[in-house]
């Protein structure tokens, strides 16, 4: 059997190690592989593994062999799902390996930011030392009022860590939640998105990127918030309007942010349409990395094998997520209730 899987530059030895093992031809392609390239390595391929590189109509109808598609990760919008139906290939994610993970990276950057880490370690580096003057005052995030945009298994961690953690005021916007449910999850739903965000110090976000969601945070939405308030973005880069974001920093619309994803990954200091986020002295950015520790990657590999399983051998393939993308699947999986 023949076994596809692309951007090779997140190491996934067990997934490799264990599909070799049973007699794989395993081919593995780099980030930034070409639409003809892939084309042309799925026209015999069993299994197709993928992160990051889109998976559009022409690569999928050009896979009569095609058993499945996994997702090893939890974002879906780079797979045509449409075209994956019509052509009877069950399309899975991986969607639990890190809801507690990536929940601790935002809060991470929502620290870091407020206690000003990253600037405080700079002028270590630099100058050896530093008094407590005014300028280096960071925030308490106790008493503040802490924004969860999306309230799903990722955001209700994070709203518990800022609630019952650091006994922050956690408010929520999700129309798609409950006031019930949020109540139970120690949050606050308000139902309109600028009431929302004028009353947030930090906004993390933690929606499911989809046409709905897509730019929910634009020019009007940075001019609702405070001029003092953080945005975290650990989700999808697609959820924030990048010009607006680069605007609403450097007019110091907002006191700052915190990036782990981008619309366009990779990010790079020259070239991009958010290049000038490098040299912004009220940013934190990462390479899309808060999903990334021991824990959650074993988890994310040990999973993708059981799927592989179930597809490999004709059975059908367990999707655990509540995407209705995914629920809308007929042929070859079974759902998690």
């Amino acid at each position: 059997m023949k076994i596809v899987r692309t951007d090779r530059e997140v190491a996934c030895p067990i997934i490799d190690d264990e599909l070799r093992s049973i007699g794989a031809d395993l081919v593995l392609l780099p980030d930034g592989v070409t639409e003809d390239q892939l084309v042309r390595e799925v026209a015999d391929a069993d299994l197709l593994l993928m992160c990051y590189t889109p998976i559009p109509r022409r690569v999928i109808k050009s896979a009569p062999r095609l058993k499945g598609i996994i997702k090893y990760g939890v974002g879906i919008d780079a797979i045509d799902i449409d075209a994956a139906i019509e052509h009877g290939i069950p399309v899975v994610n991986i969607p639990e390996y890190a809801e507690e993970t990536v929940a601790e990276g935002a809060f991470c950057l929502m620290i870091a930011l407020a206690k000003r880490l990253v600037s405080m370690h700079k002028e270590m580096q630099a100058n050896g030392w530093f008094w407590p003057e005014a300028d280096w005052r960071g925030l308490d995030i106790v008493g503040k009022t802490v924004g969860v945009l999306g309230v799903g298994k990722i955001g209700r961690s994070f709203a518990r860590m800022a609630g019952a953690g650091f006994r922050a005021r956690v408010i929520g916007f999700d129309p798609h939640v409950s006031a019930s449910d949020m109540a139970a999850a120690g949050i606050e739903k308000l139902t309109d998105l600028h009431e929302f965000l004028s009353q947030c110090d930090f906004v993390s976000l933690h929606c499911v990127l989809h046409p709905e969601t897509r730019g929910i945070i634009g020019r009007a939405e940075f001019e609702a918030m405070k001029t003092t308030a953080f945005l975290i973005n650990t989700s999808r880069g697609g959820l924030v309007d990048q010009e607006a974001l680069l605007e609403a920093l450097h007019y110091k619309k907002i006191a700052g942010a915190g990036l782990d994803v981008f619309s366009n990954e990779p990010l790079t200091q020259d070239g991009h349409q958010l290049s000038a986020l490098y040299d912004m002295e009220n940013v934190l950015i990462l390479p899309h990395v808060t999903f990334l520790t021991h824990e959650s990657m074993e988890r994310l590999e040990r999973e993708t094998l059981e799927r592989c399983r179930e597809i490999l051998e004709g059975r059908p393939t367990l999707v655990k997520s509540g995407d209705p993308r995914l629920r809308a699947q007929s042929q070859g999986v079974r759902f998690q209730d």
